[in-house]
């Protein structure tokens, strides 16, 4: 199915709105889309994936990270590749559409001139695109979708589950819905989602028994092929989140029974298996080479857009291993040729979702102006401007978290202050105004508590270790995911390839060492532990609006980012000259 004419007048209108001529050539920009955009047919066996969207259901501006370093045996090799290298590894010319998709490559420039990406209605037009030539396809949910807006957070997930059905996803797994909670986990599950939507992970168990809580797997004949779907959330959820949102519930990797679940599925006559992970890619990297009889894992968690798939071998043959990006930005296209009870050829796509490319689906479109209707006022009053950009991405800091932590230090009378390292968050172009929209998507958690605390610097060091070797420690399963907690007053000097313990050194305030037995006033937000929400401490959105209208306007933002040693040349970090 192309678009016709009528669809590319709606969407000139669409990119008009947002700044595109409608004097450019017509014939030009058809041509420009339909190429784009055309896939042709390949196959018999159909996988349609989306992950990380963290509840963007408009298009957004979004930087790619410009370090997103790997260590010891991940150096240099996907996802870890940045800028040019970044380009280079995956044959993608530099100044193009997929450049500025993929990489933060001149970005500001490169955002005016090719406007926002994403959109859950243009996302939709691009799914019934795809799924019109691919009868049977099915629509895989990675996780991370019912958290990271406004919206979601006031309807308590609510919009993203409606958005869900109107999209037509078919299997999804998890990592932030569960900061919803159990009850309203199965609340969804047992619900909205019964009979249309099957929520799966292998790796969620009862803390009691052990019993699996959702079904391990979902099975399916696609054009007279038996195919299966693993489910596998987020391992570390009790960890990298707060414990008592799901307390009856136990995660972990669960290698073993991951093989079982492959084995038993193939012994109910499954043709193709694809894991759908939230694993974080190293993870699934490691797990692709241990565990047999995978076709492929489509995964998420770790934000990486890929648009090759890595190959790994294993004892049984080779599994495919992808990540498809985050906030609505990119769908990927998994087409497998099944011939004689196996895949014998695949095709893989990653998409880059540009919505002046593509007109938005009318009845996805009424639904996301009817959940946000009652908010529109409050989304959009406006705080503050910025007059450089502002993003969130990258393993040390990003100008939307320093924005955080100066905040955080002003607003609280606090010497030194950390803010998580999350990988979601919008950004925004210099001049623009940051509304309330634009500081809940960095900030729309349940768990939004701000602290200020007495720290000895002994205790600030093994946060920091803590947090580095959950980035860094070179067996992957061992990562969580995230990136380093954002540090605001304080300077240090971190070398990743450093053993645990001994990654952090040089810590200074104001030029001063810090002293392990000195006590310093710590800022923070996010905590995890039950105390701190017993403390009930204020809301990290009310602190930041009242610091976004004191200031007004919010200048070039520094950086506080740390010494890091041992890392010339990472093409994790360094772009070719």
């Amino acid at each position: 199915m192309s678009l016709n004419r009528r669809e590319f007048l709606q969407a000139l209108a669409i990119a008009s709105a947002g700044g595109m001529s409608l004097q450019s050539n017509f014939v030009n920009a058809q041509t420009t889309a339909q190429k784009f955009y055309d896939l042709p047919k390949f196959g018999n066996v159909h996988f349609l994936h989306f992950t990380d969207c963290h509840a963007q259901l408009l298009p957004i501006y979004f930087r790619e990270p410009n370090v997103n370093l790997g260590i010891a045996s991940q150096e240099g090799k996907t996802p870890h590749l940045v800028g040019e290298y970044f380009l280079k590894a995956n044959k993608i010319n530099l100044g193009t559409r997929d450049a500025h998709a993929f990489t933060y490559l001149d970005y500001v420039a490169a955002a005016q001139n090719y406007g926002k990406m994403g959109g859950f209605a243009h996302m939709t037009t691009l799914i019934k695109q795809v799924k019109a030539s691919r009868p049977g396809a099915l629509l895989l949910d990675g996780g991370d979708t019912w958290q990271g807006s406004a919206t979601s957070l006031w309807t308590n997930g609510q919009d993203m589950v409606d958005a869900a059905l109107e999209m037509g996803v078919d299997v999804m797994t998890a990592h932030w819905e569960m900061t919803l909670g159990e009850k309203r986990v199965m609340e969804i599950v047992n619900g909205d989602f019964k009979g249309k939507v099957s929520f799966i992970a292998q790796n969620i168990k009862t803390a009691d028994f052990g019993d699996s809580v959702f079904n391990p797997y979902f099975m399916k004949v696609q054009n007279g092929i038996q195919v299966a779907i693993i489910g596998q959330a987020f391992p570390y959820t009790p960890i990298a989140n707060p414990r008592y949102f799901t307390p009856d519930w136990t995660f972990g990797i669960q290698e073993e029974n991951m093989q079982k679940t492959i084995n038993e599925v193939r012994a109910k006559g499954a043709k193709v298996v694809v894991l759908l992970s939230h694993n974080g890619m190293d993870v699934d990297l490691k797990m692709a080479s241990r565990v047999t009889g995978l076709d492929a894992i489509m995964g998420g968690h770790t934000h990486d857009g890929v648009p090759i798939p890595v190959k790994v071998k294993n004892a049984s043959g080779i599994t495919l291993v992808t990540n498809a990006g985050s906030n609505s930005k990119f769908l990927g296209v998994l087409d497998f040729d099944v011939k004689g009870g196996k895949p014998v050829d695949f095709r893989y796509k990653l998409f880059p979702i540009f919505s002046n490319l593509i007109p938005a689906d009318p009845a996805m479109n009424k639904l996301i102006t009817k959940i946000r209707a009652p908010y529109e006022a409050k989304l959009n009053e406006k705080l503050a401007t910025t007059d450089g950009l502002l993003y969130r991405r990258g393993n040390f800091n990003g100008s939307f978290d320093q924005l955080i932590l100066d905040g955080l230090m002003a607003q609280k009378n606090a010497e030194i202050a950390f803010s998580p390292g999350f990988r979601w968050g919008t950004s925004l172009l210099p001049g623009q105004a940051i509304t309330r929209e634009n500081l809940m998507d960095q900030t729309a958690i349940t768990y939004p508590y701000t602290t200020v605390t007495n720290m000895s610097g002994e205790t600030i060091k093994t946060i920091l270790e803590d947090v580095a070797d959950n980035l860094f420690n070179p067996d992957p399963y061992y990562q969580q995911g995230g990136d380093m907690v954002r540090v605001g007053g304080m300077q240090y000097t971190i070398d990743p390839s450093a053993s645990a313990g001994k990654r952090i050194s040089d810590m200074t305030l104001n030029g001063k060492p810090i002293e392990s037995s000195k006590t310093y006033k710590v800022a923070g937000w996010a905590p995890v532990s039950e105390e701190a929400k017993s403390a009930g401490g204020e809301a990290i959105w009310d602190v930041m609006e009242r610091h976004l209208r004191d200031i007004k306007v919010v200048k070039a933002v520094k950086l506080n980012e740390p010494v890091i040693k041992g890392v010339k040349n990472n093409p994790g970090m360094v772009a070719l000259k």
